[in-house]
């Protein structure tokens, strides 16, 4: 059994979860409102759907707010929120509203693949600055491919959702969509966050101090404190 000083990564990505409810429950507003008004025949169901998300957005970050967190997954909740109604209602398809989710998984996969391309696994730089050392592990080969290694883990996550989210988007399937999204979210952050340390651990050698204490040769000390092309510090 793991102890609880060689587990930094389940305990700093747990925190990763108020950020999925934040993120899920402004488009579950919108489709269970723009679904009820549309079969009362209310209107403007696409309206009333995205000021329900908004609202619902902009109640959770004032909840975080108040609560002394940091907003910013609420706050991004609500920007998102925002931008898809305006989609939504400039297309007047529904299934528009979930266009930005699409859009961000699609970026977000390819950000989680350049970086493991080019060694700078977007997971090590996660870790590193929630450790206080943004680029130490950088000077560990062993604590690099161990990062690579659960970056893919997190890389397929996006890359599911978006074989999922797009056929449902081409067939204008608004609800399945809103469904999917609650689906593929909360459950495959919680398989990323209990499975990234399993694998980063696989990549250490016996003895290895783990993340928290990066074992840093001269030569590869000096590669990361020139880091990537245009990188910056945290």
């Amino acid at each position: 059994m793991l102890r609880r000083r060689d587990d930094p990564l389940r305990e700093i990505l747990a925190a990763s979860g108020r950020g999925v409810v934040d993120a899920v429950l402004p488009s579950a507003a919108f489709v269970v409102v723009w679904l009820g008004a549309s079969a009362l025949g209310w209107w403007e169901p696409i309206l009333l759907g995205g000021l329900a998300s908004v609202l619902v957005a902009l109640v959770v970050a004032v909840v975080r707010w108040r609560g002394g967190e940091r907003p910013r997954a609420a706050a991004v909740g609500l920007l998102l929120a925002v931008g898809a109604t305006l989609i939504a209602l400039y297309t007047g398809r529904a299934e528009d509203f979930f266009l930005p989710r699409i859009v961000a998984n699609a970026g977000s996969l390819a950000a989680w693949l350049v970086s493991i391309a080019v060694r700078w696994p977007l997971l090590g730089l996660v870790v590193g600055a929630a450790l206080g050392r943004p680029r130490a592990w950088r000077g560990d080969p062993d604590l690099v491919r161990g990062y690579s290694r659960a970056s893919w883990l997190w890389a397929g996550q996006y890359a599911l959702r978006l074989v999922v989210f797009l056929p449902l988007w081409a067939a204008g399937a608004t609800v399945a969509l809103g469904v999917a999204q609650f689906a593929l979210t909360w459950p495959l952050v919680l398989v990323c966050v209990l499975g990234s340390w399993p694998l980063v651990r696989s990549a250490l050698p016996a003895g290895h101090p783990g993340p928290r204490h990066p074992v840093i040769s001269r030569q590869s000390s000096e590669h990361a404190d020139r880091g990537p092309r245009g990188s910056v510090d945290g």
